[in-house]
């Protein structure tokens, strides 16, 4: 049978008993439940709690070690994804399975290519892109370089190419943690949609608000185990977030500390711009204070401090604790940006934050390396930097001595942090902090925020997630088309008032 005229049908799957092991690592112990066609299933875990292993050995990337898979009551063990295909499961990553250099259209199609004779089909796939691209509301030239994208759009491309492959159960790992929220209302209409068609999909979220929104029922995992289930209606976010991580979970954000006047702020910008990006943006942050930085996709807020950072061309004021910022146009790159006191976390963590493929102590001393330089590298120094900075920042790892690739998207991000401190800066700058994290770690990354502005740090906070602004910055800019057009004391802060001011309607919002 095809792989077309297989994904004609729904997909219902029953996990029974399901154990993974890697070596001697058990990452899943016994796990039961099953998925019914037409529902929509919100994936709860904290990071390593096994959603994602589970999901792989569903759509083919992982074998079973014991128990057993079955798909419309017949035992799968699935050798490749295409065999899962081939039933209609498709798995959208987390981290994106794109080929840079390929248009949009060979990538939706790479491995599914259509042909004309011994020929490429290229006007057919073209044409058959298109459509998936407007399905998801992504308004791109099909032979588009994918490498030409920005991370949102490479995200829809991601859904784009499931919708083109006729999923029947479509697994969606984080599939918003990129999106503007008028992105993600057209991903939820299109979810609908699926759901009417008889498509199962498997959410896989640590925005509850949107599992709450989304889905029919939630399953929660913990620890490699199934730990409950029940209509998304009858279990509140908070009971989610307590499930998830097998205890009471206390409030998520801390208490907002009073900014005590500075006789200079610790960065005042001023008629900054980055071509084509940032146009005349004037702010500035004081020590101990958490600047938020709101504003739709392509508002400009990243390219703006690449700019600062010496990243991107630039041309405006600057000035480090009332000194001015030589030449007055940022720094030349971010070594120089960091001299000065400057340090910036990317929104990208695995292809721009940390070398995955490095161990923990490479990748934490890498932007202060002249201290463990004495002349020569001391590994001893470096090693016990970073022994001090799992302890700080709560970093959980079985050894020192593993790649960065081991970590939990948690643990990582708090590794990237810990990297962008140790040049001691007096403003950071933390571009998505929380990006594909979970809820547990969220609030501690939330907690260790705080307490760097309360030993005195100037944080800038950049957000898609206009609740982590209103809940932990004490002011929060909104950019919108490359300026700065509002900042907002975040006390009396709503998201509709963050929208108003993102999407150019704060007039009509008031008015109203």
């Amino acid at each position: 049978m095809t792989a077309q005229a297989a994904t004609k049908g729904s997909v219902a799957v029953e996990f029974d008993g399901v154990v993974k092991a890697f070596g001697p690592v058990q990452v899943l112990h016994g796990v039961s439940f099953s998925l019914a066609p037409g529902r929509v299933y919100g994936l709860l875990g904290e990071n390593g709690a096994g959603k994602s292993t589970l999901m792989k050995i569903l759509a083919g990337y992982e074998s079973l070690t014991g128990g057993a898979l079955r798909v419309n009551g017949q035992p799968q063990q699935f050798a490749s994804s295409r065999d899962a295909e081939a039933l209609g499961i498709v798995l959208i990553h987390q981290e994106f399975n794109l080929a840079e250099d390929l248009s949009v259209a060979q990538n939706i199609f790479l491995g599914h290519e259509k042909k004309k004779g011994w020929l490429l089909d290229d006007a057919s796939m073209e044409r058959d892109a298109a459509a998936a691209l407007a399905a998801v509301g992504l308004q791109v030239d099909p032979r588009t370089k994918v490498r030409r994208l920005i991370v949102a759009e490479k995200q829809l491309v991601e859904i784009a190419k499931a919708i083109a492959r006729r999923a029947r159960l479509l697994i969606m790992d984080e599939p918003t943690a990129t999106l503007t929220p008028g992105e993600t209302e057209r991903l939820f209409k299109l979810i609908a949609q699926l759901r009417a068609d008889g498509v199962t999909i498997v959410y896989i979220s640590h925005k509850l608000d949107e599992v709450e929104q989304v889905t029919d029922e939630v399953i929660v995992m913990r620890d490699g185990r199934f730990v409950a289930r029940a209509p998304t209606p009858q279990v509140t976010r908070h009971q989610m977030a307590n499930l998830m991580v097998g205890r009471e979970l206390a409030d998520l954000y801390p208490p907002r500390d009073v900014v005590v006047a500075a006789d200079a702020p610790a960065m005042r910008v001023r008629n900054f711009s980055v071509p084509g990006w940032a146009h005349d943006v004037d702010f500035e942050v004081r020590p101990g204070e958490i600047l938020g930085f709101a504003g739709l996709v392509g508002a400009g807020r990243t390219e703006l401090f690449e700019g600062l950072l010496g990243l991107r061309p630039a041309s405006g004021d600057v000035e480090m604790l009332g000194k001015p910022v030589p030449h007055q146009t940022g720094w030349r790159n971010p070594r120089d940006a960091a001299r000065h006191g400057l340090t910036y976390l990317s929104e990208d963590r695995k292809g721009k934050g940390l070398h995955v493929n490095f161990g923990l102590r490479q990748n934490l001393t890498l932007m202060a390396l002249e201290r463990y330089a004495q002349p020569w590298l001391q590994p001893e120094a470096e090693r016990g930097a970073l022994a001090e900075a799992v302890k700080d920042y709560g970093i959980r790892t079985g050894s020192l001595d593993v790649k960065a690739s081991s970590l939990s998207g948690g643990n990582q991000q708090k590794l990237a942090l810990a990297k962008v401190l140790q040049p001691k800066p007096k403003v950071v700058v933390l571009d998505e902090p929380t990006r594909g994290v979970d809820i547990g770690a969220k609030r501690d990354i939330y907690f260790l925020i705080q307490r760097l502005a309360r030993e005195g740090l100037a944080v800038i906070v950049v957000s898609s997630e206009l609740m982590e602004l209103i809940g932990l910055c004490h002011r929060v800019a909104v950019m919108r088309a490359g300026r700065l057009v509002a900042t907002l004391d975040a006390d009396h802060l709503t998201e509709e008032e963050l929208i108003a001011h993102a999407t150019g309607t704060a007039d009509i919002h008031a008015a109203a």
